[in-house]
């Protein structure tokens, strides 16, 4: 650590902050400076397509840090800044204009970005993405003034946006090429309870239909069509299709690549001294023994910390077990699992009540579980995830059985 001068951070999100932020805590005397693309000091994503969408967040709330903490913890944010190189043989950054800033170790964090729609109409006015703080002020303004609004894509951020803007009081069509809302994330049962909530909520579904063209009139988005020849009017449309991870700095400084940064379980890439954390980040998981990429905060905040530690020397295996969460209307639910490969789904209480457990079993194992309006115990089902065990789905239905005791753990570990 003593030979660890300065440690440069590429990548001004949540992941970036909290390498930075973990550096600290851990001692480092040394430089540490963090280069942001975006204008405002490292924020959450979260709420961008939630409550900070329909008005309801107050700005501070979506900051990682107080804007005095970086003068306080003497970290250089440079904000603005864009990157045009990595030269992992001098150790420098290399920034717009040719300034160069040399470090000693580096993390990568620079994240992911929308998948454009590549249809013809796709540049017409009155299409939007949601990535950034600057996104979101603008798809709140673009719908309050909207009336019929197409959102395409019913991942989670676009299922998420639909519900937002159905709250705000507007008409929304949500368009996608899956039977039901989340279908490869939650798979087909799952997804069709969502899809059950945003229909009981007023937005209209337009399954499995891929989008094919966007009309406009006078330079502006008018209607979508789709692959069957409905049109449907709209005077706004979201595009939330997916991100791509972006890569490119990494790729051409001569690290391995393929969908997102190569790491090791230690967030460590093929470079020594170089590591990755957040959506960028393509990581062997020590549980699965597979690699994984995820784009959701809580990886984004624990891979940077853990990243930030390992810089300085550290040898700390990054296990997390993926956890997300997301709110829809009435319906708020915690996950923790890994992508599905299952046979069967296992309830514990009924999902008609709109308060259950639901377990995805693969070869008697759960490879994740999701809570819905029930809380404190996804603790307990990220630990019965990751511990790997065979369960008797029986017991698992059962609310008597404790979770604690199918992952073979006691109660007080999992709820900490």
């Amino acid at each position: 650590m003593s030979k660890v001068e300065t440690i440069a951070i590429v990548g001004g999100g949540l992941a970036g902050a909290k390498a930075a932020e973990a550096l600290r805590k851990d001692g480092f005397d040394g430089r540490v400076v963090l280069f942001g693309a975006e204008a405002h000091r490292p924020y959450i994503r979260p709420p961008l397509s939630k409550e900070y969408l329909r008005g309801e967040g107050e700005l501070d709330k979506v900051f990682v840090h107080p804007e005095s903490w970086y003068a306080e913890q003497r970290v250089d944010l440079e904000r603005s800044t864009t990157d045009t190189a990595i030269d992992a043989a001098s150790h420098e950054v290399i920034l717009g204009g040719g300034r160069r800033v040399g470090f000693n170790r580096l993390v990568i964090a620079t994240g992911s970005e929308p998948t454009r729609l590549d249809v013809p109409g796709g540049d017409l006015a009155g299409i939007r993405y949601l990535r950034t703080l600057d996104d979101s002020d603008g798809l709140r303004d673009a719908a309050g003034a909207a009336t019929q609004v197409v959102v395409i894509g019913s991942g989670w951020i676009g299922a998420e946006v639909a519900a937002s803007i159905r709250q705000l009081g507007r008409e929304v069509a949500l368009v996608a090429d899956t039977s039901v809302p989340l279908e490869r994330v939650l798979g087909t049962e799952v997804g069709a309870i969502f899809g059950d909530v945003h229909a009981h909520h007023g937005v209209r579904l337009v399954p499995n239909q891929r989008v094919v063209a966007i009309h406009g009139r006078d330079g502006a988005v008018d209607a979508v069509e789709t692959a069957d020849g409905t049109r449907i009017d709209a005077d706004l449309v979201v595009v939330g299709i997916g991100a791509t991870p972006r890569t490119a700095l990494a790729e051409a400084a001569g690290l391995a690549v393929d969908d997102g940064i190569l790491v090791d379980e230690h967030l460590e890439s093929s470079v020594p001294g170089i590591f990755a954390a957040g959506d960028v980040a393509n990581a062997l998981h020590p549980i699965t023994g597979s690699r994984i990429r995820v784009e959701h905060w809580d990886n984004a905040r624990r891979q940077g910390r853990v990243a930030g530690r390992n810089a300085l020397g550290h040898d700390e295996p990054y296990a997390r077990v993926p956890y997300f969460y997301s709110d829809q209307f009435d319906l708020s639910m915690e996950y923790a699992g890994f992508p599905l490969a299952f046979d069967r789904v296992v309830y514990r209480g009924d999902p008609a009540s709109g308060k259950f457990l639901a377990f995805w079993l693969g070869d008697g194992r759960v490879v994740a579980g999701m809570n819905v309006n029930t809380w404190k115990v996804n603790e307990a089902i990220s630990a019965l995830v990751g511990s790997r065990r065979t369960v008797d789905p029986g017991q698992l239905a059962d609310p008597g059985v404790p979770l604690e005791e199918l992952a073979g753990i006691e109660a007080k570990a999992a709820a900490g």
